[in-house]
C-alpha cells in the first residue's frame, strides 16, 4: 500500500531531502475505533474468509488488526520521512503480535510511533510500532510496521530494527506440510477497499496504476496476507483465530486480481505451549509474500 497519494517530482530534489531523526520515539494521537459484526464480517467476505466466526462477525479475522490503527500510521511517518518521497513508500513488511482477538463492541484506542530507520542503496527501512488498548486500558495487539522507500538512501542507519521472521532457508528444500491453493476474484479490490478503510488510487484505477509503473491494479498486500491467514488456521488451528498468537509476512511481488494463489506451509520451531508456522505464497509469476510465520498455541 502507498504511503500516499504524491507526485515525488514535485517539490525538492531529492539531493535536498533527508529524514529527520527528532521524529523517531514520537507516539501520534491516539485514535478511538469501534469494532462492530458488520465490519467484521464484512471483512472476511472482503478477503474470501471461510471460517464461520468470522463470516457471521463473531470474532475478527486476525488480519483485521490492521483496519483500526491505518490512519495511525500516517502521522509518525511523515514526522520523520519527508512528503516529497511519499510516493517512493510501500508498505513492505508487517508482524502482529495479538493478546486477544478482537470482538464486537471493543472500543479500541490506537497509536503508533517510527523507533528507527535503516539506509541502504536500494532504499531505507522504516520501523513503525503500533498498538491497540481496549476501553480498560488492556494491551489487546501490537504491530510491527516496515515501510520502505524506494531509490532513497537515508544514508544513516538509527533506532530499532523490525523484528526478524525469516523463513528459514532448509525449509524451502524441503515439502510442505500442506499446500492451500485460493483464487483472487476479478471484484477483490473493489470490496477489499471498503472494508478495509484502504482507498488507494493503485488498488482502484486501472489508468493510474499503469501511470506508476504497475501491470495495472493490483490486490492490496494485507489482503493477501489474509488469505494466507486463512489457510493456516484452517490446517492447523482449527479454524480458531484465539489461538493466533503472531502473524507476519513480507511483501515481494504484486498480485493481480484473477491470479490463483499458492500457498505452502512448513511446520518450524516447537515453542513452550505454541508451535511456530512458516509460509510463502505465490502466483504463476513467482513468489508474493515471502517469510510468512504464524505461532499457534497448541
Amino acid at each position: 500500500m502507498d504511503m500516499e497519494n504524491h507526485d515525488p517530482s514535485k517539490g525538492r530534489d531529492l539531493d535536498e531531502l533527508s529524514f529527520d531523526p527528532s521524529g523517531l520515539d514520537r507516539w501520534s494521537k491516539e485514535g478511538v475505533f469501534e469494532v462492530t459484526r458488520e465490519r467484521l464480517s464484512e471483512y472476511a467476505e472482503a478477503t474470501n474468509d471461510p471460517i464461520p466466526a468470522h463470516r457471521s462477525g463473531e470474532i475478527a479475522p486476525p488480519v483485521f488488526a490492521i483496519v483500526p490503527v491505518f490512519q495511525a500510521m500516517l502521522e509518525p511517518t511523515f514526522a520523520v520521512i519527508p512528503k516529497e518521497l511519499a510516493g517512493r513508500g510501500v508498505h513492505s513488511a508487517q508482524v502482529f503480535t495479538f493478546h486477544r482477538p478482537l470482538r464486537p463492541g471493543d472500543t479500541l484506542t490506537s497509536r503508533a510511533k517510527m523507533v528507527g530507520y535503516h539506509g541502504r542503496p536500494n532504499g531505507t527501512a522504516g520501523h513503525i510500532v503500533m498498538e491497540s488498548r481496549s476501553s480498560d486500558g488492556g494491551l489487546v495487539n501490537e504491530q510491527d510496521v516496515t515501510v520502505f522507500v524506494r531509490g532513497f538512501d537515508a544514508g544513516e542507519s538509527i533506532g530499532e530494527p523490525a523484528p526478524d521472521h525469516k523463513l528459514p532457508e532448509h525449509l524451502l528444500g524441503q515439502e510442505p506440510l500442506v499446500t492451500v491453493t485460493q483464487h483472487v476474484d476479478d471484484d477483490q479490490t473493489y470490496r477489499y477497499s471498503p472494508a478495509a478503510g484502504d482507498p488507494m488510487p493503485i488498488h482502484l484505477d486501472d489508468d493510474f496504476a499503469r501511470q506508476v509503473g504497475l501491470p495495472g491494479i493490483i490486490v492490496h498486500g494485507m489482503c493477501t496476507l489474509a488469505f494466507a491467514s486463512w489457510a493456516v488456521l484452517g490446517e492447523f488451528g482449527g479454524s480458531d483465530v484465539g489461538r493466533l498468537k503472531r502473524l507476519a509476512g513480507r511483501f515481494a511481488a504484486p498480485v493481480l486480481p484473477g491470479q490463483d494463489l499458492t500457498t505452502r506451509i512448513w511446520a518450524g520451531e516447537r515453542l513452550p505451549g505454541s508451535t511456530i508456522y512458516h509460509f510463502q505464497t505465490a502466483t504463476d509469476q513467482g513468489v508474493v509474500l515471502k517469510d510468512g510465520l504464524a505461532e499457534l498455541t497448541n
